[in-house]
């Protein structure tokens, strides 16, 4: 039931950036995506090859049905996935693998949630922001692009964590 519950609000969330993504253009300066926070949340007990099919997935259908440069959000969002397991140990250790459970800010800690989200979204970010200028815009601009996009995307992703990743140890 709960993997039925993970994938159904994965598919709500997929919906959702898709909608971002088409009317919701804050600024040139600010680029506003849910799609780290997405699959840095796939449950530990699926693979990196798992998390990087459905990372592209996502991605490519994102592309597909919103974003007029089809590739880049799968560009941007396949390294997150690859990369996935290993900035979960680097933040929250090796304890969450051997337990084989999910991080929660309830388990884990606000901080610890927020290096994670930070990187995740940061990585993200950094390779979106250079492939959408391909060295066209000025760095001053992608600067000022990546700190404000990493603040409105970290803001919305702290309040998806718990939605995706809930603590499982309530009961």
């Amino acid at each position: 039931m709960k993997q039925y519950n993970f994938f159904l609000t994965y598919a709500l969330l997929v919906i959702i950036q898709m909608v971002i993504c088409n009317y919701f253009h804050l600024s040139s300066y600010v680029l506003l995506s849910i799609l780290p926070v997405m699959v840095l949340c796939i449950p530990i007990r699926f693979s990196t090859t798992a998390a990087l099919f459905i990372a592209f997935a996502t991605g490519f259908l994102v592309d597909l049905l919103s974003e007029g440069l089809l590739g880049i959000n799968t560009l941007s969002i396949v390294p997150v996935a690859f990369l996935r397991k290993l900035i979960i140990q680097l933040v929250f250790g090796e304890e969450v693998f051997a337990r084989n459970e999910d991080f929660s800010i309830k388990k884990s800690g606000l901080g610890k949630v927020t290096i994670a989200l930070l990187i995740a979204q940061g990585l993200f970010l950094l390779i979106y922001i250079l492939a959408d200028g391909a060295g066209t815009r000025p760095f001053s601009f992608n600067l000022l692009r990546f700190v404000l996009s990493l603040a409105a995307g970290y803001a919305v992703s702290i309040l998806l964590v718990d939605t995706l990743a809930p603590d499982t140890s309530r009961k």
